[in-house]
This record gives C-alpha cells, structure tokens and sequence, in this order.
C-alpha cells in the first residue's frame, strides 16, 4: 500500500474517507478519496502542472508557508499516474 496518493501526493492517512474507491466500492491503495472515486478519476483531463498548481494553491488556502507548500508538491509530476500513465489506468488494487 502507498502512503501517498500516486494523484496528487496528498498523504492517504490524511483523507478522510480513508481513500478512493473501485468500482465494486473497494478501496483504493493507490488513490485518495478526492482524486479517484467509483473506479474513475475525478477530474481525468487534468494534467500535472495542474494537479500540481491546485495543489499548491490549496495548502496555501490552508495557511502553509509558501516554500513549504512549493516543496510538499514539487514531486507530484513523478507519481505513478503522471510518470506512468498506462498503468495508472490499470489502477493499482
């Protein structure tokens, strides 16, 4: 199991829901709750400078340092579903 979201970096122990789910309503190891849902992505025409800007700006939202949320969101670009987009359509159980 991941400790991140393989989306958007975001730490799995920190999703509410405890995850995205599959279509048969199972969790997603690979996956936070506002990333992928009912075996989809949420938002699948993103690309990762945008995921990563969103990202940014969200923990910026949440009062975090500016460098500090540049840093927490400079690898978002190497996660699973940007660096290897095939295999995160067979989205990792």
């Amino acid at each position: 199991m991941n400790r991140f979201c393989q989306s958007c970096g975001m730490p799995l122990s920190q999703d509410p829901k405890h995850g995205g789910t599959h279509s048969n309503g199972s969790r997603s190891g690979a996956y936070c709750s506002y990333c992928y849902a009912n075996g989809e992505f949420t938002d699948p025409g993103i690309s990762a400078q945008n995921m990563q800007y969103s990202c940014f700006e969200k923990l910026q939202e949440k009062g975090l340092w500016r460098p500090l949320a540049w840093l927490l969101t400079r690898n978002v670009p190497r996660l699973k579903r940007w660096k290897d987009p095939e295999a995160a359509r067979q989205v990792m159980h």
